[in-house]
């Protein structure tokens, strides 16, 4: 009970206040109106203004719809239950002089009121219509909003109006010429600078209308910094390799600037939570920069620097390629979420691409009691699957993993432990302090406690799988393993801001997910040191380079499989 209690008290610590008032403003409204008919029921005037008073709540919510919803469509959803109870409200008026009639709907449009009514404030959306001002005066709406609401501002010493001087120009020079795409990518800036995988930002106009250049440049190759910090050409096209360039080819320089240095201080800032992903991964960004064309410098076959000219190839595929190949991002149907198999006569597989299920309400009940029994019972049974096929040891895969529900994540932790240990906390900022509402805790199920596993993670395993990754690696049995961390952010989203004409979106974390320290249980500071960093850095030299970029092979899960294969002989 104390779990719910606590559940349910940071629920309502973390939903927007001002829609709340809006909606207990309705509830009162719906009471006083009961009030009044019991004393007016028997005078026809009266009960005759009592009818138009009974269209009081319609009113205002209509009146609430224009502030908050008109101009973004999607919000409507949101207040879909408040303007439920509105519209409940009605019922009663069409019984209104039937003693019997009045007193059944009456009766049933309370419950159902109370009921929408408990549900909305419990969820009521911190989201932000600044869709009627201009672009300067929706900027800095944002900043004030992010500035009140984002849960994470202290944690990260985020100093808005510092942020907000060093963007504002930019987004008067887009308010003067009108352009919506200078406005989105100075926005998208802004988001960055917080350097948090959940604060992200995208665009509500035709972005193909405004786009005359490519966002990526494609001059035929791609390039990956290798553990001895060689840079490689990887991914390369038949231009490249017309000129001396293939995959493996070591780059020297880009437009005359030593490949080190220029991925440092030229491979634009993208948000990267974790600066050691964003490290590896500059030389791969730095196609984000640059023209029509570019000077590279390599070490050609005879070993020697050698200087071309590269042509814009317009495509972007081999930024694309590249980063399939080193996230071994899936095609569709491979793989799918909690799917499992052998990949061997002793090592099993499980695939955790998102902690959700597909039944809303079961996930929401999870979420309040900390208890995910149909989790638990489903992963269960797939481990005692592989059991039963030979399953010595585990692979579990968690690159890519979108987020959901952590409770699922912790679910799968249960069977993999024997001990009870704290989990995390729900909690809320006050002040700029944050304060757990409901601490929750792995209660140690144990079945399968003896059990050897790999949990493979990486940059793209964000939010609650971010989150099941810190879990698993304070497991004695597993062993967190990545040649990236994983992403570092797993607070609760929720904050959504729209700016001018509905050009821009952003959105941010509202809820607050500690650890038993009381700190953002993932998150990186503003150092960007990961808090959850691999246990394990799977090498990445020429040939894992090779395996992963040319010959399109899972190395990382065949080195998983290996690191099992020798600790069960060791």
């Amino acid at each position: 009970m104390s779990t719910i209690m606590g559940s349910l008290n940071h629920l309502l610590a973390t939903s927007n206040k001002v829609h709340i008032i809006w909606c207990l403003m309705l509830l009162i409204i719906m009471l006083t109106l009961a009030v009044l008919h019991h004393f007016w029921k028997n005078d026809s005037k009266k009960l005759m203004i009592w009818r138009f008073l009974c269209l009081t709540p319609v009113l205002i919510s209509g009146i609430h719809a224009v502030i908050y919803v008109v101009g973004v469509p999607m919000f409507f959803e949101e207040f879909i239950l408040m303007y439920i109870i509105a519209l409940l409200a009605l019922i009663p008026m069409l019984f209104a002089k039937r003693k019997t009639g009045y007193r059944i709907s009456a009766v049933l449009t309370a419950v159902a009121s109370c009921f929408c009514g408990f549900y909305f404030c419990l969820s009521s959306p911190n989201i932000f219509n600044h869709t009627r001002e201009s672009y300067t005066e929706s900027f800095h709406s944002l900043v004030m909003e992010m500035d009140e609401h984002y849960v994470l501002k202290e944690w990260k010493k985020v100093d808005f109006s510092a942020l907000e001087a060093k963007y504002m120009p930019a987004v008067r020079e887009a308010e003067q010429e009108q352009d919506p795409m200078k406005f989105f990518k100075t926005v998208d800036m802004f988001c960055n600078e917080l350097h948090d995988g959940h604060v992200g930002s995208w665009v509500g106009f035709d972005f193909s209308q405004y786009q005359t250049g490519p966002l990526i440049h494609d001059y035929g190759f791609a390039m990956i910094r290798l553990d001895n910090d060689d840079i490689i050409a990887v991914c390369t096209s038949a231009k490249a390799n017309a000129v001396g360039i293939g995959d493996g080819t070591v780059i020297t320089k880009w437009n005359g600037k030593p490949i080190l240095q220029a991925a440092a201080e030229d491979a634009p800032d993208i948000g990267y939570s974790v600066k050691y992903n964003a490290d590896r991964l500059a030389a791969l960004d730095l196609l984000r920069t640059g023209g029509e064309t570019v000077e590279v410098s390599f070490i050609n076959k005879s070993g020697d620097e050698q200087t071309v000219t590269l042509k814009e190839l317009g495509k972007m595929q081999s930024f694309r390629d590249a980063r399939i190949a080193f996230s071994h991002s899936l095609e569709e149907g491979e793989d799918v979420n909690f799917s499992t198999r052998m990949l061997n006569d002793k090592c099993g597989y499980l695939r955790l691409n998102a902690e959700g299920t597909d039944n809303e309400l079961r996930d929401t009940l999870a979420y309040i009691t900390g208890e995910h029994k149909w989790a638990k019972e489903m992963f269960r049974e797939k481990l005692r699957g592989l059991k039963s096929q030979g399953m010595e040891y585990l692979v579990i895969d968690l690159r890519n993993n979108s987020g959901g529900l952590d409770v699922i994540g912790y679910m799968l932790c249960d069977l993999l432990t024997d001990k009870e240990w704290y989990c995390q906390g729900l909690g809320s900022r006050r002040d700029g302090k944050y304060i757990s509402q409901c601490d929750q805790y792995i209660h140690g199920d144990g079945e399968f406690a003896g059990l050897k596993v790999v949990a493979l993670t990486n940059y793209k395993c964000a939010s609650a799988g971010d989150g099941t990754s810190l879990l698993l690696s304070k497991l004695p049995n597993v062993t967190l393993a990545g040649i990236t961390d994983p992403s570092g952010c797993d607070q609760e989203t929720g904050g959504t801001v729209v700016l001018a004409d509905g050009l821009v979106y952003v959105g941010f974390p509202t809820g607050l997910v500690l650890d038993e320290n009381g700190e953002p249980n993932v998150d990186t500071a503003a150092d960007r040191i990961s808090r959850d960093p691999v246990e394990v850095r799977i090498p990445l030299d020429y040939d894992a380079a090779m395996k992963i970029f040319r010959d399109k092979q899972d190395y990382e899960l065949d080195w998983a499989v290996k690191f099992l294969e020798n600790q069960a002989n060791s």
